[in-house]
């Protein structure tokens, strides 16, 4: 085993938040856009576990470093779910499992194909690992850049806190992902083929395939569409573009972009309404 995954398995735990004042949340509570956003990250986190009976069915399975490192992976990511189910149930929010059931009993009827498809893909490709990998390292740099932006956006102390953990957490599964990808990639050409293409043609913004449409173009116009977030987003471009073989892709900006053009508009907080208000004067 690996040094990176024996370090990596040594320091896996489950998020502390013992000390996280969540009742601060009940009196200083996240303005309606902050809250959206939070019940999109915690559908998300929460349906992490599911990831793995697609990835499993695949060659993935066969390496011990990897399995051992998705086992890590999904049991951080879990904690993270019911730490922001915490903060939904402070606004008197649906979190947690009941609200996971609900999620999972209403998904897309293309769900249920997803593990024939990777099993058969990977019946004739050595290479879904590689896409696997750099899939999972697109995700985890923008989830890591979306709680950052969620951070700046919601001015919130507590959740500040709260979302610095987590990200550490992150920072961890970013190392990971990004270092198989890159030896993988780097190793094959027909790795780096089969890669960009799956990216540039099936690749959306994570929560895609579970979330609604409606709220995965909220929370990219949100969280990435002004001035500060679309700089952000083109910093996971080229954090992308370092990858062997996926320069140019640009897919997170690409998907801003294309929000954007459809997007959903965010409620607008009292902060902005002084703005116009003063503007408008």
């Amino acid at each position: 085993m690996g040094t990176d995954i024996a370090k990596l398995i040594q320091r896996s735990a489950r998020l502390e938040i013992d000390d996280i004042d969540f009742d601060a949340f009940r009196t200083q509570r996240l303005d309606p856009n902050a809250l959206r956003c939070l019940r999109y990250m915690h559908d998300v986190e929460g349906h992490t576990i599911c990831y793995l009976r697609d990835i499993l069915v695949t060659r993935v399975h066969r390496d011990p470093e990897l399995t051992a490192f998705l086992a890590c992976w999904s049991y951080e990511e879990h904690w993270h779910g019911e730490a922001l189910a915490r903060v939904l149930d402070a606004h008197g929010e649906a979190s947690g499992q009941s609200r996971l059931a609900n999620m999972r009993q209403h998904l897309p009827k293309a769900d249920s194909l997803r593990p024939a498809i990777f099993s058969a893909i990977s019946a004739v490709t050595k290479h879904l690992p590689a896409v696997h990998m750099a899939w999972g390292a697109v995700n985890e740099f923008s989830t890591q850049t979306g709680y950052a932006r969620l951070i700046e956006k919601a001015k919130h102390p507590v959740l500040t806190e709260l979302l610095r953990r987590i990200m550490r957490q992150e920072g961890r599964h970013i190392d990971f992902y990004a270092s198989e990808a890159g030896r993988r990639l780097g190793a094959s050409r027909s790795a780096r083929q089969l890669t960009r293409y799956s990216l540039r043609h099936f690749w959306g913004p994570v929560g895609s395939g579970v979330m609604p449409e409606p709220e995965i173009r909220f929370l990219a116009t949100y969280l990435f569409g002004d001035e500060r977030g679309r700089s952000a987003a083109k910093r996971v471009d080229r954090q992308i573009d370092r990858l062997p073989g996926l320069q140019g892709l640009h897919l997170l900006d690409t998907a801003i972009g294309d929000a954007l053009a459809h997007g959903v508009r965010a409620v607008p907080s009292a902060e902005t309404r002084r703005e116009d208000i003063a503007a408008a004067s």
